[in-house]
């Protein structure tokens, strides 16, 4: 009785460990998944702030400065915008 005993408490000592284990995997994957995303996001942002640069000549800029004069077009430009470039489209 006791030699079962010993068994079943060494058996579970290895689930746990391998629940452990799983666990550790689990939240590595997510840590993983989430630094990409924040990559990809990061790089996004730098192309599109590159494009704002370029086409506005906005890099002698502020901040500030970038930011009224995104104001003063945001109107306009959302109120023209081609369908295609809609919030309704699925993003790449």
């Amino acid at each position: 009785m006791a030699n079962q005993y010993e068994k079943l408490v060494a058996q579970k000592a290895r689930l746990k460990e391998k629940m452990d284990r799983e666990n550790f995997k689990l939240r590595q994957s997510k840590y993983y998944e989430n630094r990409q995303a924040r990559k990809a996001r990061s790089r996004r942002l730098i192309q599109k702030g590159a494009l704002l640069e370029k086409y506005f000549q906005a890099d002698n800029l502020s901040v500030d400065q970038t930011e009224e004069l995104l104001k003063m077009f945001a109107d306009y430009v959302n109120a023209h915008k081609p369908s295609k470039f809609k919030n309704n489209q699925p993003k790449n």
